[in-house]
């Protein structure tokens, strides 16, 4: 059975019961190694890849993750369809701690992180007006409903470089911008979701106010971390509920982004890179 379903956080994800037929998988990619193993079982009736985000027991900042290799690794596997979850610190009074959120937009606030397969004499541009897959961040927020979380559907996920919190200035000018939520992680996976032609969305877990909230003024570890195990359960519902409503009809624009965004003639191509991004331009690049 293929690996259709990908699904990104922290390892207590897939600690849920109802995971069965668990294997680990270790992929070798040419950006490297991705994060941890990927675990693959089955969960309602279908077979997913859960990548543990930040390595087994935590041990890569955000700055330091793969993520070209995070991806072309769930490529690799067949994956179609990638969830991922996060914690993120909240900009917005209405968006509490425990909240859910399924954002539809990013500000990229990163420095120099890789977030592209191209390059190598091959030159693509993908569509990114609209970085989250619609129809995937619908199941999301259907999901978190069933699951009995309070969500929120829509809102801008300012990707910061981190590992540092905001400064009270950062938090506050944010929020003068009318942006939603902040985390250090999703935007590239977003990024490289969308090259590679794999539907993506974010549950956004709220586990503080960041620091611009009076009663929040010093984030801290502990906070996020009481907030982010008890979230556990609730992502765990959610990406189950999620799980049982895939696959669907892939006719959004993450299916086809490749069609007309690849550049470079052919002929043009290095034999060598068309053989290292071959499991994601192959059908358009022979």
């Amino acid at each position: 059975m293929s690996v259709s379903i990908g699904i990104i956080g922290g390892s207590g994800l897939y600690d849920m019961a109802e995971l069965t037929d668990r294997e680990e998988r270790r992929v070798t990619t040419p950006f490297g190694e991705p994060s941890a193993p990927y675990v693959v079982g089955t969960l309602g009736g279908r077979r997913v890849a859960f990548l543990a985000r930040h390595g087994i027991g935590h041990r890569l900042l955000p700055s330091e993750l793969n993520f070209r290799a995070n991806i072309y690794g769930f490529k690799t596997l067949g994956v179609e369809y990638i969830l991922s979850a996060s914690a993120v610190g909240s900009l917005k009074e209405e968006y509490k701690p425990m909240d859910l959120v399924i954002p539809d937009q990013f500000l990229d606030r990163t420095r120099g992180r890789i977030s592209t397969f191209f390059g190598g004499g091959l030159v693509a541009h993908v569509s990114f007006a609209h970085p989250f897959c619609a129809p995937l961040s619908d199941i999301a927020f259907r999901s978190a409903g069933q699951a009995g979380a309070t969500a929120h559907k829509g809102g801008t996920y300012v990707c910061m470089e981190g590992p540092q919190f905001s400064t009270l200035a950062e938090s506050k000018l944010y929020r003068s911008w009318g942006l939603d939520i902040i985390g250090m992680t999703n935007l590239q996976e977003a990024k490289l979701a969308r090259e590679a032609e794999i539907c993506y969305t974010t549950i956004a877990l709220v586990t503080d106010y960041d620091c611009w909230h009076p009663e929040h003024d010093q984030v801290t570890v502990e906070m996020i971390i009481a907030n982010l195990t008890q979230n556990a359960r609730t992502a765990q519902q959610v990406i189950a509920h999620a799980v049982g409503m895939l696959p669907f009809e892939r006719t959004c624009e993450c299916a086809t982004a490749l069609k007309y965004a690849i550049i470079t003639r052919p002929d043009a191509v290095p034999a060598e890179t068309k053989k290292t991004l071959a499991p994601i331009v192959a059908k358009y690049i022979r």
